[in-house]
Order: C-alpha cells, then structure tokens, then sequence
C-alpha cells in the first residue's frame, strides 16, 4: 500500500466520523469533515485533489451557515434566550455522563425545559418554546447533516475518479 491509499483511508474514516458528527453532538462534526478534505488535498498534491476540497468545502460552509441560520432565525421568532440553550447544553453534557446513549438529548431537552420554565413562569408557555427550540435545532442539524453527506459524496467521487485514473 502507498501513502495515498493509507491516507485515502484514514480520511475516509475521519470523513464518517465528521458526518455522524453531525446528527450526534459528542463527535466532531463539518470541521472534522473539512480538514479530512484538506488533509487528503495535500497528499494527492493535484489539481483534482484541490477541485474536492474546494467543493466540499463549500458544501461544509455551507451546511454550518444554513445550521446556524435556521437555528438562530427560529429561535428569535420565539425570543428564546440563548441562555436557555446554554443551560440545555450544560445538563446535556451531565446527561451524557448520568444517562448512556441518550443522556445527552434528554439534558438538553430538561435543561432547555427547566431555564424556559424559570423565565416564562408557566408551564405551557416553557413547553411550546422548548419545543419550538428543539425543533429548531433539529432542522438545523438535518440541513447540516444534508451539506456534509454532499462534502463526503464528493469526496466519495473524486476518490474514485483519481485511483481509477491512476
């Protein structure tokens, strides 16, 4: 094996990562995906190596734009406070440690709860922001999800296209 197949891999294998990033918090996400393409970009060293990375970083770009777009726009509409989802984070984070495999989105969900119900006073009002909240940022984690399978299925072609053309 040469040096590009073993890192053609490993990019590969840092490229999935990045992309069940996406969906699950804990793992690196878009950025991990973006320096895999600048990684294997550098040790192709041609011009197809930089058209992928350029693309796929565009796709990156693009999907963390339109997360935080999306996200941010709902969450206004709604005047939630970004403390809430500070405080969301903080228990999703004990949530992780206290509650395997879903701790982590049912911190988020309480967390996010219990600072809406401290601000609002009342209970329903609390569940139909932090829903709204949720909501939110799942449509920004699935247009992010959505750009970073585009940056992987590009890469996906250009490594196709340079080891068949080898």
């Amino acid at each position: 094996m040469d040096a590009q197949i073993i890192w053609t891999i490993v990019c590969g294998l840092a490229i999935v990562v990045g992309v069940t990033g996406v969906i699950i918090p804990v793992l690196p996400g878009s950025i991990l995906i973006g320096i895999s393409l600048l990684v294997w970009a550098l040790v192709l060293g041609s011009p197809l190596g930089w058209i992928i990375f350029g693309i796929g970083a565009v796709f990156v770009a693009a999907g963390m734009v339109s997360s935080a777009v999306l996200t941010g726009r709902a969450m206004k509409e709604r005047s939630i406070p970004g403390r809430s989802v500070v405080i969301g984070l903080v228990l999703g984070v004990v949530g992780f440690f206290v509650i395997p495999v879903v701790g982590l989105l049912v911190g988020f969900a309480v967390g996010l709860f219990l600072s809406e119900l401290a601000r609002q006073k009342e209970v329903r009002p609390a569940i139909s922001s932090s829903v709204a909240a949720l909501k939110a940022m799942g449509l920004g984690i699935l247009a992010e999800f959505g750009f970073a399978s585009l940056a992987a299925g590009t890469w996906a072609a250009g490594v196709l296209i340079h080891f068949l053309n080898r």
